[in-house]
């Protein structure tokens, strides 16, 4: 638990709280904006509930190849409980068992864990691995894929996995004009399911006028919780003056909610949690619109807003922009496990968290 005592703070966060505090007087104190959507998604909740579940139905370790999630709260939650994160498989002992994270994984690696006979649990987000899917459709009709992402990310290195030579990665709209293909006229995109949804846009209007006949699926491919926290934020950073994104910093959603929140003009602070406040960024009267990515659990979101009414006297307004309702099953492998078990989400809730079924 993240300590919420003002002696938690550097000594320099302590004097700029007495400061702000001592300045208030009679003035109005801070206000919460509590935006909702936010946190757990439904894919990251079926990641961490198999992680768990995992554990529990086989003990330790349990191996997950790359981060269950890109939060470093629940990454060390369950490196303590005895998950074993890796980056290659070789770190993986024959015949033990691997779970694979929330961002999928390349065919390849699939292959590799089988000549290992390793049991494999695939949490993938069932997002991710309808972009998989498109990528396979479309390099078996001849299509050259432009898939719209970040290099390096988990996910685009899964995605590119499932048709290397049919796929080139494209991350700026500049980069477009560049782009060299067999034929113009068997072109398709696909994108990176956590991308900012404006983002993404600049480079599709490019793409199509690079390339008028170019295919793309009939779903977006960026998921609905990214979507859904990023118009939260779009339409409720109007009303603040700073905006304190939960989230790690290899957290692609949570980056461009942070993001998003600067291009429209605010101070934003991507956060994991309340000891990395700094009460100088503070006045203490001003608005503080607080929001999580969809990889942050609520634990994290309420242990922030405890400390700023210590330290502030804030009061908090919740806001709902969008409710969710969406739940994703559990690995086959797991399935029958579920009723057996009880769910991870514990360890990562806060004591009054409001939950859809999605876990926001």
């Amino acid at each position: 638990m993240i300590p919420l005592s003002g002696a938690s703070l550097q000594p320099t966060q302590q004097a700029a709280a007495f400061v702000s505090l001592s300045n208030l007087g009679d003035a109005s104190v801070m206000k919460i904006l509590l935006a909702s959507p936010r946190g757990f998604c439904a894919g990251v909740n079926m990641a961490i509930e198999s992680l768990d579940l995992a554990l529990q139905m086989f003990g330790t370790p349990v191996y997950v190849y790359h981060e269950i999630v890109h939060n470093k709260y629940v990454v060390e939650t369950f490196r303590d409980r005895g998950a074993v994160f890796v980056d290659h498989l070789t770190e993986v002992p024959e015949g033990a068992l691997l779970l694979y994270s929330a961002h999928g994984v390349s065919p390849q690696i699939r292959e590799l864990a089988a000549s290992r006979k390793l049991k494999t649990v695939d949490a993938t987000c069932p997002l991710v691995t309808k972009v998989h899917l498109e990528a396979i459709r479309y390099a078996k009709l001849g299509y050259t894929i432009l898939l719209i992402g970040h290099e390096g990310h988990d996910e685009v290195i899964g995605t590119m996995g499932e048709a290397p030579e049919s796929m080139l990665l494209v991350e700026t709209p500049e980069a477009v004009d560049a782009l060299q293909v067999p034929d113009e006229r068997k072109v398709a995109y696909l994108t990176q399911t956590t991308l900012s949804v404006d983002d993404a846009n600049r480079i599709i209007s490019r793409l199509r006028v690079r390339f008028p006949h170019i295919d793309n699926p009939p779903k977006d491919d960026i998921c609905y919780a990214t979507q859904n926290r990023q118009e939260a934020v779009r339409t409720l950073s109007s009303e603040a003056e700073i905006v304190l994104v939960l989230g790690s910093q290899n957290s692609s959603n949570s980056q461009r909610l942070a993001e998003l929140a600067r291009e429209s003009g605010k101070k934003a602070h991507l956060i994991d949690g309340a000891s990395d406040i700094n009460a100088a960024w503070f006045r203490g009267d001003e608005t503080v619109l607080v929001t999580a990515g969809a990889s942050a659990p609520e634990l994290v979101v309420e242990e922030c807003i405890e400390l700023l009414k210590r330290l502030f006297g804030a009061t908090v307004e919740a806001r709902m922009v969008r409710r969710e309702e969406v739940f994703f099953p559990l690995p086959r492998e797991l399935r029958s496990a579920g009723d057996k078990h009880s769910s991870t989400n514990a360890h990562f809730a806060g004591s009054g968290a409001s939950r859809t079924s999605d876990g926001s």
